[in-house]
C-alpha cells in the first residue's frame, strides 16, 4: 500500500471547504482503503482526523479512522467489499471539520501572539478538539493579568478580521523571514525543503502546517472559556474554548 493519496484540502482554502469528491480506490488492505485522492484529513499534527462516508458500488460505508500521509487510509466496515479501481464518492462531516479548522487557526494565532508578548515564548505542543483545544507554552511565566492580555489581543486580531493565506516556502527563505524558533522549522526534519506555510497578518504568525484552516479570522469569534495551569518548570498549558463553550 505505497501508492501515495493526493490530499485535496491542501491545495488552496477554497478546497478546504469541499466537502465531496470523487476518488479511485488505490489499495484495499483489510478495513483501510486506499484512495488516489482524498478531502479526509488524516490524524496528525495535533489535529483530529475528519470523519464522513465514501459511496460507492457496495453502498454507503462510514469513514471511522483516517491514517497516514503519503497513502491515507481510510477505515471502513469489515464488510465494505471494494476492490482496487473501484469509483468512489467521499463525503466528509463538515461540522467536525469546520470546528477543526476555528480551533487550528486560533492555535496558530494564540502561538504568534504569545511568542511576540511574552518573550518568544514557543508552542512545543498542541492538542485540536472540536469543542476545546490547549497548546503548551515555554518559556513563560502567566498570570491573571498576563492571560487578559493574550485574550485582548486574541479577540482584537479577530474584530479586525486579519488576513490569512496559504502558500508554499523553502526553508532557508523561511528561516530568513522569522527564523526557525517563530516558525518552528527547526522543530520539522531537516530533509523536508519546501513546506506549506499558513501565514496570519504580516507576521503575526508565520508556520509550516498541513492542517486545515479558516480562510477568515472573523470566522473563528472570540475565546470563550480559558484555563491556564503549569505543566512543569516553564511550560503552562493554555486550554481554550471558542464563542464562549464551556471546558
Amino acid at each position: 500500500m505505497s501508492r501515495g493519496t493526493h490530499r485535496l484540502y491542501l491545495d488552496s482554502f477554497e478546497d478546504t471547504y469541499a466537502t465531496t469528491f470523487a476518488a479511485d480506490v488505490l489499495a484495499v488492505d483489510g478495513v483501510d482503503v486506499v484512495l488516489d485522492r482524498t478531502l479526509f484529513y488524516p490524524t496528525g499534527g495535533g489535529q483530529p482526523c475528519d470523519l464522513g462516508v465514501l459511496e460507492g458500488p457496495t453502498g454507503t460505508l462510514d469513514v471511522s479512522d483516517v491514517r497516514g500521509r503519503d497513502a491515507v487510509h481510510h477505515r471502513l466496515p469489515e464488510d465494505h467489499t471494494l476492490s482496487v479501481g473501484d469509483q468512489v464518492t467521499g463525503t466528509i462531516d463538515w461540522d467536525r471539520r469546520h470546528a477543526h479548522m476555528r480551533m487550528h487557526t486560533a492555535q496558530h494565532l494564540l502561538s504568534g501572539l504569545a511568542y511576540a508578548m511574552f518573550d518568544g515564548a514557543r508552542t512545543v505542543g498542541n492538542q485540536i478538539g472540536a469543542g476545546r483545544s490547549r497548546l503548551d507554552l515555554r518559556p513563560v511565566v502567566m498570570d491573571e493579568t498576563d492571560v487578559n492580555r493574550l485574550r485582548a489581543a486574541f479577540d482584537a486580531a479577530v474584530a479586525d478580521d486579519l488576513s490569512l493565506s496559504m502558500g508554499i516556502k523553502d526553508r532557508e527563505s523561511l528561516i530568513a523571514e522569522v527564523g526557525e524558533e517563530r516558525s518552528n522549522v527547526d522543530m520539522i526534519p531537516a530533509s523536508v525543503q519546501q513546506m506549506r506555510i499558513i501565514r496570519i497578518g504580516e507576521q503575526v504568525d508565520v508556520c509550516p502546517c498541513a492542517g486545515t484552516h479558516v480562510r477568515s479570522l472573523g470566522e473563528i469569534g472570540p475565546l470563550g472559556e480559558v484555563h491556564v495551569k503549569s505543566k512543569g518548570k516553564g511550560t503552562k498549558r493554555f486550554a481554550y474554548t471558542l464563542d464562549g463553550n464551556p471546558l
